[in-house]
């Protein structure tokens, strides 16, 4: 009887992207973090709602659009709601959203983005393959981390033990998409 264990994992960060932008106040540019805060202008019956960030440094502020000039209708009560209560989840979500930095031409800095690989799901099934273990690893945030990266994290060993074990084909593993990498190994007798 042959053995295929599938397991998959998802790359998450742990904390809203910083942007890297020239701050006024220290001359240069510096680190801007997520306050955790919004702030919402009434203009006649239109709004503007923003994300504040802060520079690590001096605390100048940024504040990176969410909503421009709309009505309080076009906004969902609920998020309108948990906006104007400084929601802290709603901005750590808004805070992890690439497209919402690239609306507003902010950059971020992948360098240093914290994140932690969870397990999402494990399955065990009985092939004519012989006995393999395959891995997925799915990045939706499309965090810059190299694929030996991704897989010594997941796999617990060194970045050098997985370039020595591919060297030797002992795992295989390919770029599907800057989301997903797919790993295999054959393990047990073939």
């Amino acid at each position: 009887m042959s053995y295929l264990k599938k397991l998959e994992y998802e790359i998450i960060p742990t904390e809203s992207f910083s942007v890297i932008r020239n701050c006024s106040g220290c001359g240069t540019k510096m680190h801007y973090i997520n306050t955790k805060r919004f702030r919402v202008n009434a203009n006649g019956n239109k709004l503007d709602v923003w994300l504040i960030y802060q520079c690590e440094k001096c605390k100048h502020t940024l504040n990176l659009t969410i909503y421009e000039r709309r009505t309080a209708a076009s906004i969902p009560k609920e998020e309108y709601r948990r906006f104007l209560s400084n929601d802290e989840e709603l901005a750590e979500e808004y805070g992890k959203k690439i497209p919402f930095f690239q609306n507003n031409k902010a950059e971020i800095d992948f360098g240093c983005i914290p994140y932690r690989c969870i397990k999402k799901s494990e399955t065990e099934l009985t092939t004519a393959a012989g006995y393999e273990t395959r891995l997925v690893i799915q990045n939706p945030y499309r965090l810059k981390i190299r694929p030996e990266k991704q897989l010594s994290e997941v796999l617990g060993v060194s970045v050098n033990r997985i370039r020595k074990l591919t060297e030797q084909e002992i795992i295989r593993f390919e770029v599907i998409s800057a989301q997903i990498i797919s790993a295999s190994a054959r393990t047990g007798p073939t």
